[in-house]
């Protein structure tokens, strides 16, 4: 629960960062390179899932009970948060648009770990 709570709130504050840096300090090279929509495209998926993050983490204090699904859709959500947004920002850093190769493995993730909350909601009593 901790865990899941912190790197919420961990990849929440990074997300902050990034998307500021990105409309700051690298947007006339984004732009120069068409890669801005990219960019803002991980940060806000990557933002999106910080917040599952710490959902996850809230549900398991007071859910209760086995937790198993809980704690494997958070993994799932920071593998994608790794994977998809990951991937992407490697692309708007390198310009090597072969990292998008791996962006919809993260999407898998992100989306089972959704699916994983879905199915310990409906376990519940």
């Amino acid at each position: 629960m901790k865990f899941f709570l912190q790197a919420g709130a961990l990849f929440g504050a990074l997300a902050v960062v990034l998307g500021a840096f990105g409309a700051h300090a690298l947007k006339a090279s984004l732009s120069a390179a068409n890669r801005l929509e990219t960019f803002e495209t991980a940060v806000r998926y990557q933002f999106y899932h910080a917040l599952a993050l710490v959902l996850v983490g809230i549900l398991m204090k007071f859910v209760g009970g086995d937790t198993k699904l809980l704690t494997w859709s958070g993994y799932s959500f920071i593998g994608g948060i790794l994977i998809f947004s990951g991937s992407l920002y490697a692309i708007c850093f390198t310009g090597i648009t072969k990292f998008g190769a791996t962006a919809p493995i993260g999407g898998l993730l992100m989306i089972l770990g959704w699916v994983l909350i879905f199915v310990a909601a409906g376990r519940l009593s």
